[in-house]
Parts: structure tokens; C-alpha cells; sequence
């Protein structure tokens, strides 16, 4: 165990912004992050639709305090470590989809290709938009626009 992993065991805070610690991955937290969102969805995925919109729509709300609190605390906007808000885009990509490990997979790389290249307006609100509400929203909109093309491709199949 990292001394950074004993300083998130020792703030809630933290630990939850940092995704548990997957955000404390040296390599790509972001990606680390969203992996280790994909557990929980397996476990929200067993719910009804309206329970598991509900638990999303708390987990941002949380999140925004989440990501608020651990950034001011570092002094540092969005630091790479937060990786809360990717488990909540991730969730959201992952609302209503259809059941097997192709819809997980397809579902994670589709929210990753979205966060990651951050076409408008994920691109302006990153830029634009501040404290844990900014660093939530770019990844709730990432998680919408790849939630659209999950959908239509299964629509599509």
C-alpha cells in the first residue's frame, strides 16, 4: 500500500473523488478510473431503470461535491487523480443498455473515446465551466453523447 493510498484511506473525500484509488494510477487514471467504474455497473445493472437513474443522479450530485472539495484541497482545478466523474459518465453511457460484456465493452470504450476527445461542447464546458459542477459536467456529457450511440447501435443490431 502506497503512502498516497493511506492518505485516501484517510479522507472518505478523496477516496471517493479518486475513484477508490484507481485514480492514483500513474498511467492514463482516467482510463483506470472508468475500468474501475465497470464492477459497480455490473452491480447497478441489476436494479430497475428508474432506481438505477436515481442512484446515477445522486452519484453526481455527490460527485459534484466529491470533485469541489478534493480540488480545492489539492489547490489544483481537475487534477488527473478525480476520477469520480468518470464512474458516473460511465454509468450514464451505461443506462438502459442491453444486457452481455459486448454492450460493457462497447459502452466503456465509446464513454472513453468521448471523454477523451471532447468534441464541442464537451471541449467548451472543460474550458469554461469550474469547481466539482465543471469537472462533473464534461463527463455527464460525454456519458450522454456516447449513451446516444450505445443506444442507437443497438437499435441498430
Amino acid at each position: 500500500m502506497t503512502d498516497s493510498f493511506r492518505a485516501l484511506l484517510r479522507h472518505p473525500v478523496h477516496l471517493l473523488a479518486f475513484g477508490f484509488g484507481s485514480g492514483l494510477s500513474p498511467k492514463a487514471p482516467g482510463t483506470v478510473g472508468t475500468l474501475a467504474a465497470v464492477p459497480l455497473y455490473l452491480l447497478l445493472a441489476q436494479l430497475s431503470l428508474p432506481l438505477y437513474a436515481a442512484l446515477v443522479l445522486l452519484a453526481f450530485l455527490l460527485g459534484v461535491y466529491l470533485c469541489h472539495a478534493t480540488a480545492a484541497d489539492m489547490g489544483v482545478h481537475d487534477h488527473p487523480g478525480i476520477v469520480w466523474d468518470e464512474f458516473v459518465g460511465y454509468w450514464i453511457t451505461m443506462l438502459a443498455a442491453p444486457a452481455g460484456w459486448l454492450w460493457v465493452v462497447l459502452g466503456f470504450a465509446l464513454f472513453r473515446l468521448f471523454d477523451v476527445w471532447k468534441p464541442w461542447p464537451i471541449s467548451w464546458c472543460d474550458r469554461h465551466v469550474y469547481g466539482g459542477f465543471g469537472i462533473m459536467l464534461d463527463d455527464v456529457l460525454a456519458g450522454v453523447l456516447a449513451l446516444g450511440c450505445l443506444q442507437a447501435i443497438a437499435l441498430w443490431v
